[in-house]
């Protein structure tokens, strides 16, 4: 029997007075003597940064690439102190406009120095951090700084344009406004008539120097930010993390990452790169600020990410399935292109690694050999100095996944989490290869359990224990700002109930295999769960995403798919077909060979008859943000989807009669 990650503190309860069932209530073995406890000091995220540099005040803190002639350059750095007398003036100019404790500061733009500095003059001044982000469709900027009132937005250089927009409406709140970079006369005229200031990051580090103002007091259970999600209907709710939320998830993370013989040191590197206006990065950007290591910033363009990655050399590396889907793809090419000598010694080297992690085997003594001569490209790939690559915000296809632990020399984790639940919840342990496909574990801080949902035939009790996820614990949210009907919706009797649909195996941990709202019923009266059907169809290599949909009018299912360029190709070039990839996507042929693809998939996993899709329409642009099809951490939106390829849908029906 192989180790339980998992130990039991409550027992399960039988379904009584209409209530479903309920499992037992798990949490990490890593807390059997209970939750790590508060680390000493740590009240608030402003005593995170403060700590650290009084402990570490010459440590590279912030780094960015210089760009010299046009080129990047090497990354420049500032040190903890440096950052700390900036992040006082910046506090110092904030209050001298008035804003005081329990004011809301808006933050807008890509990840940058100027971003983390704003954000702990927020932190040292008991202010609320408010991330705007445009991702979240048009209006969604003026939506959060007047739902939040926002009194004061620091913002991209690029992205003034586009809070100039939000007035004169936003206007009623928002009064001053600081770009990260320089501003024009002309933009400065533009905001006055709305009674707006508008300054340049220089001109308003100036604006405090005169007046010192004394630091408040903060308590752990004051909120620091407000998020804001986009939840796929209905307009954005904003999440109120507290102060306590974060310091006891640096506490769970150090316990985890300690427990794993994988402890943060000073002497880690970070990319930051995913939004910083998103919880999974600005949990970890924490975690790296309380051990006073080093954070450096990507350029904002994800065709250079590896080029960024090669020149910071980061020892941890976090990303979205989509990120690591690329990097799949990208050496996949690689490979097939390498000639057939190099792509069959690779294959060879692959097929045996993986034999050797799959019998038990810890990642760096399954094949030393191989790892020097054949895989030690990619590792360069990312720099040469990865040692842990964490994926989250979605799922990651079990092939990529397994892909990645071999030839990346580095363990590859995947976690689960919710804005509402402070980032990582579960977290996949290294050198288990048996958790692939699972979100491992519960991070030690939590308290877990599944409830069963008997409409979707879950069943919290049964051998294989499946239902909706319910956490407890202190990483918890302190509720949607202003909001109270919805935050009892979810937030019942301390649980916090995801909408997630999990599966316990065996090792306890955790597999996502579906998601409550998501079900419709076709005509025959059938629940069809979407998402694990997308999980089957979608683990296809011939295909990079699939939607899939059922009427209720209808007795079977229609699919949209975005092909896998290269796969496609290779298949049209070996049956004679000519064309450009999106002549291709209309071909019927091609459309057959997709289609008895995810047949074949739905048969080998036998789904039922009304599970298999009868019909498909290829896109060859993927589902995007532009469009508004997926929300910023790429989940598909299924309302726009739906509204966007309605004549498509209709006619695969009438066509497929």
């Amino acid at each position: 029997m192989a180790e339980r990650f998992i130990i039991e503190v409550e027992p399960a309860k039988p379904a009584k007075d209409g209530k479903p069932a309920v499992g037992p209530v798990y949490r990490s073995l890593f807390a059997k003597e209970g939750f790590p406890p508060p680390i000493d000091g740590l009240d608030s995220c402003w005593d995170i940064f403060r700590l650290s540099v009084e402990k570490y005040p010459n440590n590279r803190m912030l780094g960015r690439r210089k760009i010299v002639d046009g080129k990047p350059g090497k990354y420049v750095w500032i040190t903890y102190k440096e950052v700390y007398d900036i992040v006082i003036k910046v506090g110092n100019s904030i209050r001298n406009c008035g804003v005081e404790q329990g004011g809301k500061c808006g933050i807008f733009g890509a990840n940058c120095p100027e971003w983390i500095m704003s954000m702990e003059a927020c932190n040292a001044h008991g202010l609320y951090c408010v991330p705007l982000y445009d991702t979240l469709g048009a209006g969604a900027v003026e939506f959060i700084i007047s739902h939040a009132e926002v009194s004061i937005a620091f913002v991209e250089e690029k992205k003034v344009p586009e809070v100039l927009k939000t007035f004169p409406n936003a206007a009623k709140y928002l009064k001053t406004v600081v770009s990260f970079g320089e501003v024009t006369p002309q933009q400065k005229d533009e905001v006055e008539k709305f009674g707006v200031a508008l300054f340049s990051w220089d001109e308003f580090l100036q604006l405090g120097s005169k007046n010192q103002f004394d630091l408040p007091v903060k308590k752990k259970s004051d909120i620091c930010t407000i998020m804001y999600t986009s939840g796929t209907t209905g307009e954005p709710k904003g999440v109120m993390i507290s102060n306590n939320s974060i310091v006891t998830l640096i506490a769970g993370v150090k316990r985890f990452l300690e427990s794993v013989n994988e402890a943060l040191t000073m002497n880690d590197v970070y990319i930051s790169y995913l939004p910083l206006a998103h919880i999974f990065d600005r949990a970890i950007e924490e975690c790296f600020i309380n051990h006073g290591a080093s954070i450096g910033f990507w350029r904002g363009d994800v065709k250079l990410l590896t080029e960024d990655l090669g020149e910071l050399k980061p020892t941890v590396f976090c990303a979205v399935p989509r990120v690591l889907d690329r990097i799949y793809s990208g050496l996949q090419q690689k490979i097939s292109s390498g000639g057939r000598l190099r792509s069959t010694l690779f294959n060879i080297a692959y097929a045996r690694k993986l034999q050797y992690l799959k019998s038990g085997s810890k990642y760096h003594e399954a094949s030393p050999i191989s790892d020097k001569v054949v895989f030690s490209k990619v590792k360069e790939g990312l720099g040469g100095k990865v040692r842990l690559i964490l994926s989250g915000a979605a799922p990651l296809s079990s092939h990529v996944e397994a892909f990645l632990r071999v030839v990346a020399c580095a363990h590859v984790l995947q976690g689960y989490g919710l804005t509402e639940t402070c980032a990582g919840t579960f977290v996949s342990l290294p050198n288990q290869f048996d958790m692939l496909g699972t979100v491992g574990p519960p991070v030690p801080n939590v308290d877990v359990c599944l409830e069963s949902v008997p409409e979707m035939e879950y069943d919290a009790l049964s051998s294989t224990p499946r239902g909706e996820i319910r956490v407890r614990g202190d990483t918890l949210f302190s509720g949607y700002y202003k909001r109270e009907d919805l935050t009892k919706e979810v937030m019942i009797d301390g649980w916090f109930y995801t909408g997630d649909i999990g599966e316990w195996q065996p090792n306890g941990s955790l597999k996502i295999i579906d998601r409550k709202k998501n079900i419709f019923k076709l005509s025959q009266g059938e629940y069809v769960a979407v998402e694990n059907l997308e999980n089957v169809y979608g683990n296809n290599p011939v295909i990079e995403s699939i939607w899939l949909y059922g009427s209720s009018f209808e007795s079977f299912l229609v699919a949209v798919v975005n092909p896998n360029k290269q796969e496609t190709e290779k298949w049209a070039k070996q049956n004679g077909l000519s064309g450009d990839f999106n002549s291709l996507c209309e071909n019927s042929k091609v459309k057959e060979y997709i289609l008895g693809e995810l047949t074949k998939a739905g048969k080998e996993k036998k789904l039922k008859g009304f599970e298999f899709i009868k019909a498909i329409h290829l896109d060859p642009v993927p589902f995007d943000m532009e469009r508004d099809l997926l929300t910023p951490t790429f989940k598909k939106k299924r309302p726009q989807l739906l509204k966007y390829y309605k004549d498509v849908i209709d006619t695969m029906y009438k066509d497929a009669k």
